[in-house]
């Protein structure tokens, strides 16, 4: 009886260290770049499909894997004939390369709420590290479902010539600054 009872324990033990998987609530959350045109003036977008997760199975997160993805296509910077453009192969290419991801590789803790989450970005069909500061708001329970949920909120700056995005000149900037801020419900 005592074997059988240790097993039952090590099982349920083993069952809390599986990582749990959190989903983005669409609804709360948003993905916006800033671009300076003409050296003047910031240009903000945004995209309107996108889809992101994270799994952890610490309570600090400090194990976490945030995957994330956009589709290109889904580029809206409030002007229709620059998002075609942005759209097309002298940008984008979105018929080619429909889609960015990023995937986490690491995440370090910080001073409070604060993070940085080290990654690979894809977008135009080139992959390069980059590092993303965060602020991890919760998790808290949500009062109506009683499910946990979390905010984060991600930003850094990638430069959009080096994955082959457009050209360099004085009409656009090189640096684009990207701003990612999920809700995340614990599944």
């Amino acid at each position: 009886m005592k074997k059988v009872f240790l097993f039952f324990v090590a099982g349920f033990l083993s069952l809390s260290t599986f990582a749990q998987t959190w989903t983005l609530d669409k609804v709360h959350s948003n993905v916006a770049f800033t671009i300076t045109h003409m050296m003047i003036s910031d240009v903000d977008g945004s995209f309107k499909v996108y889809d992101a997760k994270m799994t952890s199975s610490k309570a600090d997160f400090s194990d976490a894997l945030f995957e994330f993805s956009a589709e290109v296509g889904s580029i809206n910077t409030g002007n229709e004939m620059r998002d075609g453009h942005l759209k097309s192969p002298d940008f984008f290419d979105a018929a080619k390369f429909s889609t960015l991801t990023f995937k986490s590789t690491s995440i370090k803790k910080g001073k409070g709420q604060n993070v940085t989450i080290n990654g690979n970005l894809t977008m135009h069909g080139v992959t390069k590290p980059l590092v993303l500061t965060a602020i991890v708001k919760g998790p808290i329970e949500n009062p109506r479902s009683k499910k946990m949920m979390m905010g984060i909120t991600a930003s850094g700056t990638i430069n959009r010539i080096s994955y082959g995005v457009g050209t360099s000149g004085a009409t656009l900037s090189d640096d684009v600054v990207i701003k990612v801020s999920g809700e995340f419900t614990k599944d």
